[in-house]
């Protein structure tokens, strides 16, 4: 098995394609109960290949030969999950809550290569 990072995105854009920022409270709060209810159901689905059910990510720090600042990007949680090629561990997120019921962009699967052999 294959071992692939997946990088939950998310903007301003996706809230207001989504119009989660116009949901009065109780929309809000109602929509999130089905929204964790589906991803709790998909973590179930997919428990086998699930190797680290992932978090949330909060602000980020960029370290580079110019010092260390702070950005933004689109990155909003990650997972790492196991499948057999790149095409099966994009498929498990088809439809995922992340964007058909939360205001997210997508989730982008990228497979974690074996680092290089060391010289010597």
């Amino acid at each position: 098995m294959k071992r692939f990072l997946a990088i939950y995105t998310g903007s301003e854009d996706g809230f207001a394609r989504a119009g989660w920022n116009e949901m009065d409270a109780a929309a809000r709060k109602a929509r999130e109960a089905e929204g964790m209810k589906a991803w709790m159901d998909w973590g179930a689905a997919h428990a086998g290949s699930i190797v680290d059910q992932g978090s949330p990510l909060g602000r980020t720090k960029r370290a580079s030969r110019d010092g260390i600042a702070d950005i933004r990007n689109l990155m909003t949680a990650y997972a790492v999950v196991e499948a057999e090629s790149h095409a099966a561990a994009a498929a498990m997120f088809a439809g995922h809550p992340h964007f058909t019921i939360f205001p997210g962009d997508g989730v982008e699967i990228m497979e974690c290569l074996p680092m290089p052999a060391q010289p010597g």
